[in-house]
Formats: structure tokens, C-alpha cells, sequence
């Protein structure tokens, strides 16, 4: 048996699963839901919204409604652009200048968004009568705010007043960094005291980022951690069905959303990271979701000020910066059961980068060095088909001379195995042990964000999008063809005229897939095809020399 050919099979029929999730993503609406009037908010039965008495121990999910559009500031740090509206003081855009869209890489990357049906914010607030929510409208002076040369953090401040109770709630930008600090300083000028619960949440739609190819799918939707519970995402349609997610009295742990690349997720302060909190998923109508958190009350006595502060991410899936702001954070960038090898060789391919700089050149080299190691393994697979590939005479042989007479077929078949030495299963092992690392290979380099849109040589501008020009698909599916003529012939003739057309069928599957992952099948095709031609050499020279004395 071929290990390209069972590693064929192996992809051939991911991607088949792939484009099946991807048909029925797309042809499978989801429910629809009851029409709001706008300004209206979404329905809640059974919970309260923020504005309502709230028992102590009782924290509920708080509401949203339709997004009001209110007094802006926008603020430009040399990593994001964010726009902030007083409406809540959420933040409703937040631009990535350093990464470009999927669809139109003139344009930079928008990862928070305010657009019909793509709505995707950062809200925050509290639980409770009395205080803030996302709903209440804020002072806010707007205009645009720069980070200045030397400047390493950027503050922007916003006031409200809700009765007695005087909230400022500051964003704190650092710079060359993705972490937003977010601070609420609640100072009661009243007689009676006053409680809420700090909620911070993201508000997302539904759908997969645009520009994304229907044929890779990768997770999109909501994810949480906790130590108890480790990491694990949610389904938007589980969600719509009602299968909300909740997670009371966690004593650690982060929730957020997560799409190809990149992910936003609301991070407890370091190092008090040690009070319990709620996690809630819910459906709010109009194909809108929000995922988030829910702290202890803050309680506030007449004259006192007390503070609360969040942290939240938004920004590329780097694993080693992820792993830095909050344990199980390096999660996202999803690489499935196969984990514990794709990890490694991504640090491995990480570091072939730093030495060459270049991803491309660094998936070539990690390829090489994967081969080497599987050297022997390989070795033995192709000894044992280069061996059947010199019996396929006398096998077709038998197989006219015996073909209606299946089991005696079978017992000659056996007897030149066994007078030649030969195996035929030999192969087999060394390939199974083989796969799982080539799986994980596939998953390193789709799930990669230093992949994205990076550069290789000449026409390939963009290691994580499609060929432009299909150069690389087509030669991948001549190294196919050769190595199919260096292979035996199956006896089948069906089974001949199938593997005869699996380099086409390949070749048009991976014209939509990106051009690291064809660039890593084109080098390990070229390589195997050397491995296998040397040794198909040996063992024929060496039955020639037998035939000769």
C-alpha cells in the first residue's frame, strides 16, 4: 500500500467533509426569529434586565436592544483603530491596520463592526437598579486621539450620572499591544447604598468572516475556559436551539469569540484573578449572539468610590502571546484531537522561520526534516512496493490463469510471497504511524495566523490564500501522475482507473486550498518521489543481478 496514496484518501475525504459542512452551512438558513420593533429590547422571559432590582447571589444575562448611533471618538494606537460610542461606551469598530481583509487586501482588516447584519461590538455595564449599562448614554467628548512618538498608553475617559451614582468609565490603550484596559470608578453621592453586577460582554452575529473559502471550514462562534471545565466552543445554532452555555461560581476563567485567525475575549485582571463569575451564551433575535461574564456585586456605601476592571482582548491568535495573558488562551487557535503534535510543529516551523524569514522557505524545510525522521518508516513502505511492483507480471499472471476460482487465486498469490520473501501488509504500519503527524501538519498551517497573507516567492504574495495563477495545484498534480507511474499497477482494472484519477480530482480540490498547504504536498510529493524512484533502482539492479548469476 502507498503512503501518498493512503494520506490521499485521508485528505480527499476531509475535504469532502469540509465542503459537505460548508453546502450545508450555506443551504441551511438559520431559524427564523420574531421580528423587534426598533429601539425595542430583546425578548428575556424569566430574566431580569440592568435597571431592575437584582437579589444578591442572583446575577442574571443581561439584555441588549438595537444599536443607537450617539457621539463618537475614535482612538489610533500603532496596532488598532478603535471607534468608541457614547451610546453604552461600547466599542463598536476596531480596526487591525497591520492585517489585511480576506476579499480586498487594499483594505485593513475590520474585526469589530457596525453593519446591518454583521453587527459585532465590545459592551460592558452593570447589573443592577441604579447603575450603568451598555444602554446608557455617556459624556463623551469625541474627536480622534492619537497615540503620540513615545507615548506608551493612551487613556479615554466618559462620564455618566444615573441618579446619585457618578460612573467614569476609562479605556486604557497600551501600546504594541492588543489588550484593552477597561475601568468603571463608581462613586455614590447619595444617602442609601447602591450594588450592581459588572457584566462585560461581546455581542456578534452569526456568520463566518467574509472573504473565508467555503472549501476550509474553521470554528466560528463563542468560546469559554476555566480550570474546572477546560476549553470548549459553542455553536451558534446550539445556542438558537436554547442550549445556552452558563457557567456559575467559576472561580477563574475567560469567555470570547473566536473566527479563522483571530479572536476577542473579555480577560479577568492579573494576578486577582480569583473571583467567581458567571458565564452566559444567549440569542438575542435578528441572528445576533452575545457571549460574556458576569462578576460579583459591586456595592457601593454612601460617599465611597470603589472600582471595577476587565481587560479584553482583540487582535491575531499568536499562541505565544496568548499563552502569556491567560491560561487556556493559546486554545483558540483550534488544532483539534491532534494537539499534542501540531503544537510542536508549529513551534518547529516558528523556528525554521526565524532562521530563513520566510514562511514558505520554512514550510519547505520542516517538510524536509518531517521526511528525514520518517525516513525508515518510509523506506520500508516503498522496499515493500517496489517488491510488489516487480511480482505485478507474474500477479497478473495468476490472476488470468485463476481469476473465477477466487481462493485458489488467493493460496498461489500467498505461495510467491512467501518463495520471494515478501510481505504484502508490510507497508502498512510504518503509513498508519505516519498519518497523524501529516493531519496535524494540515491544521498547523491552516489554523497559523503568521501564515496570513504572508509572502513567499515571486506570484505567491499571500501563503494563506489560493494560488492566483494555479500553478501550484498543477504541478502537485503531475508529481501525482509520476508517482503513480512509479507505483505497482493494481491488478483491478477499476481500482487502476481509480487512482488514475485521483491526481485530477486532488488537483482541482486544492486550486481552493491555500498555497502554504499545496506547497507542503508538492514538496513532500517531489520528495517522496525521489525516495521511492532510488529504491524502486535498488531492487530492480539488485534482480538483475540474481538473474544474471
Amino acid at each position: 500500500m502507498d503512503l501518498q496514496r493512503i494520506i490521499a484518501f485521508v485528505v480527499f475525504s476531509l475535504s469532502l467533509l469540509m465542503l459537505w459542512e460548508a453546502w450545508q452551512d450555506y443551504n441551511n438558513p438559520k431559524p427564523a426569529v420574531t421580528a423587534q420593533a426598533p429601539g425595542q429590547p430583546a425578548a428575556n422571559p424569566g430574566l431580569p434586565t440592568p435597571g431592575q432590582t437584582l437579589q444578591t447571589g442572583q446575577p442574571a444575562a443581561p439584555t441588549t436592544g438595537q444599536a443607537v448611533v450617539g457621539v463618537r471618538a475614535v482612538v489610533k494606537t500603532d496596532v488598532m483603530t478603535t471607534t468608541i460610542d457614547a451610546n453604552g461606551g461600547d466599542i463598536r469598530q476596531l480596526v487591525l491596520p497591520g492585517y489585511r481583509q480576506n476579499d480586498d487586501k487594499t483594505k485593513p482588516f475590520m474585526l469589530f463592526e457596525e453593519r446591518a447584519g454583521r453587527n459585532y461590538f465590545a459592551q460592558s455595564g452593570f447589573v443592577g437598579d441604579g447603575l450603568v449599562s451598555h444602554k446608557t448614554v455617556y459624556e463623551l467628548i469625541p474627536g480622534e486621539y492619537a497615540m503620540q512618538p513615545g507615548q506608551e498608553t493612551l487613556k479615554l475617559s466618559m462620564k455618566a450620572v444615573v441618579g446619585a451614582v457618578e460612573v467614569v468609565k476609562t479605556y486604557t490603550f497600551t501600546r504594541s499591544s492588543f489588550v484593552i484596559g477597561v475601568d468603571y470608578s463608581v462613586r455614590n453621592t447619595g444617602a442609601t447604598p447602591v450594588q450592581g453586577f459588572p457584566y462585560y460582554q461581546i455581542l456578534r452575529h452569526g456568520q463566518a468572516p467574509e472573504g473565508e473559502s467555503a472549501f476550509v471550514y474553521t470554528f466560528t462562534g463563542p468560546s469559554m475556559y476555566t480550570e474546572a471545565g477546560k476549553y470548549h466552543k459553542i455553536n451558534f445554532e446550539d445556542i438558537e436551539k436554547g442550549k445556552t452555555e452558563h457557567a456559575k461560581d467559576a472561580q477563574d476563567g475567560w469567555i470570547g469569540m473566536v473566527q479563522h485567525h483571530f479572536v476577542s475575549a473579555w480577560l479577568t485582571p492579573k494576578p486577582t484573578d480569583n473571583m467567581k463569575r458567571e458565564f452566559y451564551t444567549r440569542s438575542l433575535g435578528n441572528g445576533e449572539y452575545s457571549a460574556g461574564m458576569i462578576l460579583p456585586a459591586l456595592q457601593v456605601a454612601p460617599g465611597e468610590t470603589k472600582t471595577a476592571s476587565m481587560r479584553l482582548y482583540a487582535g491575531p491568535q499568536d499562541q505565544e502571546k496568548l499563552k502569556e495573558l491567560a491560561p487556556g488562551l493559546e486554545h483558540v487557535v483550534d488544532y483539534g484531537w491532534l494537539t499534542v503534535l501540531a503544537y510542536p510543529l508549529f513551534v518547529l516551523l516558528n523556528w525554521l522561520e526565524n532562521l530563513v524569514h520566510n514562511w514558505g522557505v520554512a514550510i519547505i524545510l520542516l517538510t524536509v526534516l518531517i521526511k528525514l525522521a520518517f525516513y525508515p518508516l518510509s523506506a520500508a513502505s516503498y522496499k515493500s512496493m517496489a517488491q510488489m511492483r516487480k511480482l505485478a507480471p507474474r500477479l497478473q499472471h495468476l490472476k488470468e490463469r485463476y481469476g473465477d476460482d477466487r481462493q485458489k487465486l488467493h493460496e498461489q498469490m500467498m505461495k510467491v510471497y512467501q518463495e520471494e520473501k515478501i510481505n504484502p501488509l508490510g507497508g502498512c504500519l510504518p503509513i498508519l504511524v505516519q498519518i497523524p503527524v501529516f493531519i496535524a501538519l494540515y491544521w498547523v498551517l491552516m489554523g497559523a495566523v503568521e501564515l496570513r497573507q504572508a509572502p513567499f516567492a515571486l506570484w505567491i504574495t499571500d501563503l494563506s490564500a489560493p494560488d492566483p495563477y494555479y500553478v501550484l495545484p498543477i504541478v502537485m498534480a503531475i508529481t501525482m501522475f509520476i508517482q503513480q507511474k512509479l507505483s505497482p499497477t493494481p491488478p483491478d482494472p477499476v481500482q487502476a482507473k481509480v487512482m488514475m484519477i485521483m491526481p485530477i480530482a486532488f488537483s482541482i480540490f486544492f486550486f481552493f486550498f491555500p498555497a502554504g498547504l499545496v506547497l507542503y504536498w508538492l514538496v513532500n510529493n517531489v520528495l517522496s518521489i525521489l525516495q521511492q524512484w532510488r529504491i524502486n533502482t535498488v531492487i530492480e539492479r539488485a534482480g538483475n543481478a540474481k538473474a544474471a548469476k
